[in-house]
């Protein structure tokens, strides 16, 4: 009986501190608080649209409750090519809602966290109009649409460090996105913005997104650190019904990343240098096969089961210059590629090159200059399946019931975000789209695109 009075204790601590975390936010007054420095609402220099609510979401920042209000809104105009001859315009956005809590600044637990997060998607996607309807996407010039239009628990998340940090423990609701595979999120185009293994396969969730999951880390010398994860596996969380869903059933399997990642300084300039693997044990179908070998779409037999599915990671992020003695200021380069199971992956593999350049003039120095080219390629075995079921039905591309051949798609996008204010930036951006879903017979796209991004 003792572990479950443990268990009992530690979730208690959990509600107490979102229960004290949420009337801390319903008190919006406080008589101790110092106004005279107070950010108004809608000044330009303020971090939050609504400002520091006559100083009481400082202090609560002080204390160690840093609240999360956040919109993003994406609009995709297709300019030229496409599979649509038209040039339709679409809208997808994103609110936000949550807390990040300092434990240690809050109550004095050493190194505990607690984060919560609840997001809201909506809209329509260009990408629907840029491929073929009959062949699987391979990214997306919106990256905020995604995983339909819901409101979903994101966050629900306790961490604990010990040694001094050189051990961390993550427990709760969470995407393996959030620890694994990282990147910043600074372009429109999903390709260049975000994790992307979760982006091309179909047992690693992304957020908004959350599973039950847990994360070790461990520090093994300055600046190198070792994490190894385990999360559930769980298709029915991806309902739009299902945003707050808590049980675990509908569970198909579990998802195990390790990571290394290690963090250094060239020349007094940072770097994050990250090299992981994963294995799911998620049944999942093969892209061509079924059991005796032959191609499925031919035997009309079911395609054959894979009881798991593997790939692996390499990232690498490094600044290169920086502007005076502004540290924020400057040239950064990042590299990536991801390597699919190509048996049960449509996209086996994936790289990209992205620069970002914060502050290119001196009268602006939070706007940012970006450009990014990637690639995905198409495993051979879509490619073989499709090949299979054209061959059989003798149908050629103009019919409807024709299986598109799917190739490498290459995505680029150049962007300038503007900082309006502390608290607001426009980030309008130009992309290209070669063979779009790798479809060779959809012309290449050109798409505008705009991105704003509040924080209220």
């Amino acid at each position: 009986m003792a572990p479950k009075a443990s268990n009992q204790s530690a979730n208690g601590k959990i509600m107490k501190a979102a229960s004290l975390s949420c009337l801390a936010i319903l008190c919006a007054t406080s008589a101790c608080i110092d106004t005279a420095q107070a950010d108004t609402a809608f000044s330009t220099q303020s971090r939050w649209m609504t400002g520091d609510w006559n100083g009481v979401r400082q202090a609560w920042l002080d204390s160690g409750i840093d609240i999360k209000l956040g919109y993003t809104g994406e609009t995709g105009t297709l300019m030229h090519g496409g599979y649509r001859a038209d040039h339709p315009t679409r809208y997808t956005d994103q609110f936000s809602i949550g807390a990040d809590i300092n434990l240690q600044k809050l109550y004095g637990w050493k190194d505990t966290a607690f984060s919560v997060l609840i997001t809201n998607r909506n809209g329509d996607t260009l990408d629907d109009d840029l491929n073929d309807p009959r062949a699987s996407g391979m990214g997306s010039v919106q990256e905020i649409h995604g995983r339909g239009s819901a409101t979903r628990l994101s966050e629900l998340w306790m961490s604990k460090g010990w040694f001094d940090g050189a051990l961390d423990i993550k427990l709760g609701r969470m995407a393996a996105a959030d620890d694994f595979a990282t990147e910043e999120c600074r372009f429109q185009n999903v390709a260049f913005c975000g994790s992307q293994p979760g982006n091309y396969v179909n047992t690693i969730y992304n957020g908004p997104i959350s599973s039950w999951g847990g994360r070790v880390q461990y520090r093994l010398l300055p600046g190198l650190l070792a994490q190894v994860g385990a999360y559930n596996i769980n298709p029915s969380t991806l309902e739009n019904g299902n945003g707050f869903k808590l049980d675990t059933a509908g569970t198909s399997g579990t998802l195990l990343p390790v990571e290394a990642v290690w963090r250094l300084s060239i020349n007094k300039l940072p770097g994050e240098y990250r090299l992981g693997y994963f294995t799911s044990t998620a049944a999942v179908p093969d892209l061509y096969a079924d059991d005796t070998g032959q191609a499925a779409a031919i035997s009309a037999n079911d395609y054959r089961s894979h009881g798991r599915r593997h790939g692996w990671w390499i990232i690498g992020k490094q600044q290169l210059t920086n502007v005076g003695a502004d540290s924020q200021r400057g040239l950064s380069l990042t590299t990536s590629a991801t390597f699919q199971d190509r048996a049960t992956t449509a996209v086996g593999s994936y790289q990209k090159v992205s620069l970002n350049y914060v502050g290119p003039f001196d009268a602006r120095p939070r706007d940012e200059l970006g450009f990014g080219i990637a690639r995905m390629q198409v495993s051979k075995g879509l490619r073989r399946n499709a090949d299979a079921a054209n061959d059989s039905s003798g149908l050629s591309y103009e019919d409807a019931g024709y299986v598109p051949v799917q190739h490498s798609q290459v995505q680029a996008e150049l962007h300038y975000r503007i900082q309006a204010t502390g608290w607001l930036s426009l980030m309008p951006n130009l992309q290209y789209v070669k063979d779009p879903a790798g479809v060779r017979e959809v012309a290449n796209a050109w798409v505008f695109g705009l991105q704003a991004q509040s924080q209220f």
